[in-house]
């Protein structure tokens, strides 16, 4: 049984206009994987991960499918049987520590306070597993004192999947934990993530819009767009021979760092509305191979080798089907 298995989800903001923001996704994660989510600015990732963390706030809801942990579903939970799983068996990771911790509490108070929520430990035990996850992200436990403005965008992320470590969860969910970062220090953060997922063999689902970022670090990729997930598969296959155009696309827009200089060519326009999605493959209006049918025909994800594609170009033959 996969640790995570995410069936058909369906999350919709109920708006004037109802907008389908995640739309029939469908993903398993291993003990110990790396999953990265990958996809534009507006495609529905950290959408995908609030729904999966159930940390959606209203006009959002999930509509449809189901998120299993550990073979329970987390939708029809409750939000006493939640709290009993959040922090201990599964964490977040938010997108900017510096919004998401407490300005005016130090680093020390904001671990008591995450200990305390969810268990019972006695002062010198709360200061003992301060001390061990700060050490763990290679933080001085000096800074346990500290306030946030006190430390640097790269320590403050650290002292983030430090608190999200506080009860060893089987699961941490990541959302663009490194977008406020330099290259640099994105590159030794997601090694000593990697580093920590060794040591402590928790699995991660990590949303990221840098194709290239997870490139050498996930397991699986899912790449979205417009909702959906549009190409599925282990990330060196979709690095490696991508077969959607829209992935193709995504690696064209990031330079590479071996083999002949070339031009860089961006994805024209942008992602459509989805309060009022096309009739056919959301990525047609964009697709420089676009069909005829693909106007009018919703494609649905197609076995490519190890991966599926969301393409109508890799729909199987006549001949293939009847076999």
């Amino acid at each position: 049984m996969p640790l995570l298995e995410v069936q058909h989800l369906r999350v919709e903001y109920a708006a004037d206009r109802p907008a389908v923001a995640v739309d029939d996704v469908s993903f398993t994660v291993g003990e110990g994987e790396f999953v990265g989510v990958v996809g534009e600015s507006g495609c529905g990732k950290s959408t995908l991960l609030f729904a999966l963390a159930r940390l959606l706030s209203p006009p959002a809801e999930i509509t449809g499918g189901s998120v299993e942990f550990r073979g329970r579903n987390l939708v029809t939970m409750t939000e006493k049987q939640l709290s009993l799983l959040r922090w201990r068996d599964f964490s977040v990771v938010m997108q900017s520590a510096m919004n998401a911790l407490n300005p005016v509490a130090s680093v020390g108070a904001q671990f008591a306070d995450a200990l305390t929520a969810h268990g019972r430990f006695t002062k010198a035990e709360i200061a003992e597993r301060s001390v061990e996850v700060l050490r763990l992200v290679g933080i001085d436990p000096i800074h346990l004192r500290s306030h946030p403005h006190q430390l640097s965008g790269g320590m403050r992320q650290r002292a983030m999947i430090a608190m999200a470590l506080l009860f060893t969860p089987d699961l941490v969910i990541m959302d663009e934990p490194t977008s406020a970062l330099d290259v640099v220090a994105q590159r030794a953060l997601m090694v000593q993530i990697r580093q920590l997922q060794s040591q402590l063999g928790f699995a991660v689902v990590f949303v990221t819009h840098d194709m290239s970022l997870v490139s050498h670090f996930s397991d699986q990729l899912l790449v979205m767009y417009a909702g959906q997930v549009v190409e599925a598969g282990p990330t060196r296959t979709v690095f490696d021979r991508p077969a959607h155009p829209y992935s193709r696309g995504l690696l064209d827009a990031f330079p590479s760092v071996r083999g002949p200089r070339v031009p860089l060519t961006g994805i024209p326009g942008s992602p459509p509305d989805l309060s009022r999605p096309t009739a056919g493959c959301r990525f047609q209006p964009r697709c420089p191979v676009a069909l005829p049918e693909c106007a009018t025909t919703r494609p649905p994800l197609y076995q490519v080798g190890s991966a599926h594609s969301r393409c109508l170009l890799n729909a199987p033959a006549p001949e293939e089907v009847k076999s």
